[in-house]
């Protein structure tokens, strides 16, 4: 990274499912809650604001999506402050999927910017090897509900 280069959270995993199933997989929250959110308020869809929840957390946010093409890319507004989430899909052969998130635009000091780009980067690590599991084996990790289990200081 160059030296004041704003910071980007990255994260990409190959899922061996056709590229149709894993771009419903991140739009249709019936599928989308098994590996990431708790619920929603809808699909996800160009200038149409949805909320999605993590009640196990009790935190929710509004997602805003500027652009979708489907089985291509989904652009999105989410947080508060808010970041940009690009979601890319890639057609990779033998009907797999490379699937990749970028997440900027974060605010604060260069040291918090730095900080929300790491834990986001882990945070959509999680997501991507939860809908791995679901879509390859039709596993529920429960990834994201254990990563800060009750209790933990």
């Amino acid at each position: 990274m160059e030296l004041n280069q704003a910071p980007v959270a990255e994260a990409g995993m190959l899922i061996r499912r056709p590229i149709a199933e894993v771009f419903e997989a991140i739009v249709d929250p019936a599928i989308t809650t098994k590996f990431w959110f708790t619920h929603s308020s809808g699909r996800l869809d160009e200038g149409k604001p949805v909320q999605w929840e993590w009640r196990m957390y009790g935190v929710s946010t509004k997602v805003e999506v500027s652009e979708i093409v489907p089985n291509e890319r989904i652009a999105m507004r989410w947080s508060d402050p808010p970041t940009t989430v690009v979601w890319t899909f890639t057609r990779m052969p033998s009907n797999t999927t490379f699937l990749e998130a970028r997440n900027f635009g974060f605010s604060g000091s260069g040291d918090e910017q730095v900080s929300q780009a790491i834990g986001s980067t882990g945070g959509f690590t999680l997501v991507l090897a939860g809908a791995k599991a679901w879509l390859e084996q039709g596993l529920t990790l429960g990834l994201i509900g254990d990563r800060h289990p009750k209790g933990l200081s």
